[in-house]
């Protein structure tokens, strides 16, 4: 039986795990491609792994030269990304370098913790208002045979986050929508269909990673701009964004299950980072005016104009479906002053924000990935809910708790959490609320936060 040979014009490595040629072009009058160039023996050239990427190899010689076009270097920086500008807590000397697991924790100390935890949500509102609304942007989507279960879920989802927008005054003209933790755009894209009769609205979709078939060609209206911001929310100056410095529209802050940490960066980038510089900008002296009838009349007219420019608040609202609270950092909380009012500190929050998850995966004793969060993550979509381990979860050292004991304690972990980001909106002018926008049978993660500025009295 003749050897195997290489299809003609392609390399003639063999590789040995694929049990097949290679299938690169090599060059004209080579025998091997560039990755397999080593393997010519009339070819006297070194190649070694890129220092950048050691999954590929270059020539020796060509070395700098490659570097400078390396498809894994360091790309130069936005003009928007500010290292850490969203980060929170600057010194890190408060945390403990070593957290001890749940799992680890004698039935004492879980017990201990679990005691704090009630102390701490007492007077709390624990029953959260149901407000599940819906949107006829998504009416005919809602009613396509066409969709799957898990699609039909997700627009669900959509179509309550665009009801309660509207609820608020939120969808209207002359606002910048900035999806956080975008994924594919799919929350954007509602929100153009709603306002496709709506004229000055701009978006910015900010994803830190690259993603795959997004929506974003999809819009092909007339007035509203879609634009990309490819950084982390940890490091993403709103002031910076060439696109919205230009219009200084109010923004509307929005996220689809923005996954644990992001919530708080989102947060802080939206009501310290940005609200804080474009108030400080307003700021100026009035300028002297010389005392006749016309200068007083026009003086009066542009103070008057002045005020209803300061009635419209650089950050219009903020709506955010909350997800995956065992992703928090205390690093980054916006909450620690609440936390610290009530007693509790970084070591609470660390086992708490791991209770949580047994809100969500506390009633299974094999944990599957039975929701559509799981499905999509799975598929590179917007969701972000994964599966827990036994161990993670604390089953191994809880197991004498019943399940409905586990689903409360987790729920009450996640309510402080969020309680915590409630009190700092509060204090920073807005009233913020917590609602159940969905049922939990489309979403376990099911709970919407929504702020809007306070009304200035005069």
């Amino acid at each position: 039986m003749a050897a195997p040979q290489p299809e003609p014009g392609r390399c003639a490595y063999f590789v040995a795990r694929k049990k097949r040629f290679c299938r690169m072009v090599p060059a004209l009058g080579r025998r091997f491609c560039g990755e397999h160039g080593q393997q010519e023996k009339e070819n006297d050239r070194k190649r070694i792994p890129c220092p950048l990427d050691p999954k590929h190899t270059v020539y020796e010689d060509q070395l700098q030269k490659h570097l400078k076009k390396c498809n894994s270097r360091e790309k130069p920086k936005p003009v928007y990304f500010v290292q850490d500008i969203n980060a929170g807590l600057k010194d890190v000397a408060e945390i403990p370098e070593k957290q001890v697991t749940l799992s680890s924790l004698s039935k004492e100390e879980l017990e201990n913790l679990i005691i704090k935890l009630k102390k701490a949500t007492n007077g709390l509102e624990l029953d959260l208002k149901e407000q599940i609304l819906s949107h006829k942007a998504l009416h005919e989507a809602l009613n396509d045979p066409k969709n799957g279960e898990s699609a039909f879920k997700h627009l669900k989802q959509q179509a309550s986050i665009l009801g309660n927008m509207e609820k608020l005054h939120l969808l209207g003209p002359g606002r910048c929508f900035i999806e956080f933790g975008a994924g594919r755009g799919k929350l954007s894209h509602w929100v153009d269909v709603a306002l496709q009769d709506v004229e000055d609205i701009q978006f910015l979709l900010v994803e830190r990673a690259t993603t795959r078939f997004k929506v974003d060609g999809k819009h092909k209206k007339r007035d509203s701009v879609f634009e990309r911001l490819q950084v982390d929310i940890q490091h993403l100056c709103l002031n910076k964004v060439p696109s919205l410095e230009k219009k200084r529209l109010p923004v509307v802050g929005i996220g689809k299950h923005l996954c644990g940490a992001a919530t708080d960066l989102a947060l802080r980038c939206l009501v310290e980072s940005y609200a804080t510089c474009c108030e400080g900008e307003n700021e100026e002296p009035a300028a002297k005016r010389p005392k006749n009838d016309k200068t007083e009349m026009a003086a009066k007219s542009s103070a008057d104009n002045e005020r209803n420019k300061e009635d419209v608040k650089p950050v219009a609202g903020i709506v955010i479906a909350l997800c995956c609270h065992h992703k928090c950092d205390w690093t980054h909380y916006v909450g620690r002053e609440f936390f610290q009012s009530v007693g509790l500190g970084p070591v609470e929050f660390h086992y708490f924000q791991r209770m949580s998850s047994w809100a969500t995966c506390g009633m299974r004793e094999t944990v599957t990935s039975t929701s559509e969060e799981s499905e999509d993550h799975a598929n590179n979509t917007e969701e972000h809910d994964q599966p827990y381990s036994k161990t993670e979860s604390g089953f191994d050292t809880l197991q004498g708790l019943p399940v409905e004991e586990r689903k409360e304690i987790g729920a009450l972990c996640k309510l402080l959490i969020d309680h915590g980001r409630i009190k700092y909106l509060q204090q920073r002018g807005y009233r913020a609320t917590l609602q159940y926008y969905t049922e939990s049978a489309v979403s376990l993660e099911n709970v919407l936060l929504t702020a809007v500025p306070e009304p200035t009295t005069l």
